[in-house]
């Protein structure tokens, strides 16, 4: 039986989807919106709106910070919700403010704090269904969480990083790893 953290059965090391998911999700969103503390600190001490870093991006084709955010918040909440079994959270992407964003990573935490570990365990087999422009896409629930919703929510957890520091925000790798949380 799984339960918590990780379990040894059969010899073999395993570890639990709940314990591989939900404190992931929760301390690099927490992180994350402590960088965007620093961010506005930052706009405050340099004296410029803090909308052009919410609105900056890394490269012209990619999006700017808010949606990366957004993103994030919308894998990490996606992924609880499938795989608890549940339907998955619909927020607006209307967040044009650090505050607003901070707000958003706020709901997507307690979100996922509100999802008993229970729900989510177990959810290795579980179908999961994702609508695509390019037809739907099907993953077995490991498959899903260590092969799509993971990748997906550090590509945008990072990029946000990295436009932060891109711009000047004083940034650093613990404040990436260690942070809050």
């Amino acid at each position: 039986m799984r339960t918590g953290r990780a379990s040894v059965m059969d010899g073999a090391m395993t570890i639990s989807m709940s314990s591989a998911s939900l404190p992931v999700f929760v301390k690099m969103l927490k992180n994350a919106r402590t960088w965007l503390d620093k961010a506005a600190a930052y706009a405050e001490q340099k004296k410029f709106d803090p909308s052009v870093l919410v609105q900056s991006r890394l490269a012209p084709d990619m999006f700017p910070l808010a949606k990366q955010i957004q993103l994030a918040s919308d894998h990490a909440k996606g992924c609880t919700a499938r795989l608890a079994g549940l339907e998955v959270p619909r927020f607006e992407d209307k967040e044009s403010t650090i505050p607003e964003l901070q707000a958003r990573i706020d709901k997507t935490i307690a979100f996922i704090e509100s999802v008993p570990a229970a729900k989510v365990d177990g959810s290795e087999d579980r179908d999961i269904v994702l609508p695509s422009p390019h037809g739907e896409r099907r993953f077995k629930g490991e498959d899903y969480l260590k092969h799509y919703a993971l990748p997906n929510f550090y590509f945008h957890v990072t990029t946000t990083y990295a436009i932060l520091r891109h711009n000047g925000v004083d940034l650093g790798k613990r404040d990436y790893i260690a942070g809050a949380g």
